[in-house]
């Protein structure tokens, strides 16, 4: 059994108005991971991600990508205990 996880993080760059909250939505539901995402008032995408290890890493390296019309500078992220969340949610 994989070790389970809880990544929180903020995206810096040309992250809102170009769909990187659906994105991350999309790849996270895609790989079997919870969470949330939301825009914040400094221009950046803050996230919150819960599964398995390595389905983490693979949602975290398509957040380094972000979806066509994003720029992505900078991905920051913390390991947290594991929390356990339902479903993705963009809020």
């Amino acid at each position: 059994m994989s070790e389970l996880s809880t990544l929180h993080g903020f995206v810096t760059g040309r992250v809102q108005g170009v769909w990187f909250r659906a994105f991350t939505q999309q790849q996270a539901l895609a790989a079997n991971v919870s969470g949330w995402a939301k825009n914040i008032s400094d221009g950046r995408v803050e996230f919150m991600l819960s599964g398995a290890a390595e389905d983490l890493l693979v949602v975290c390296k398509a957040l380094h990508q972000g979806p066509e019309h994003a720029r992505v500078d900078r991905v920051d992220v913390e390991t947290l205990a594991y929390k356990e969340l339902q479903g993705f949610q963009i809020l």
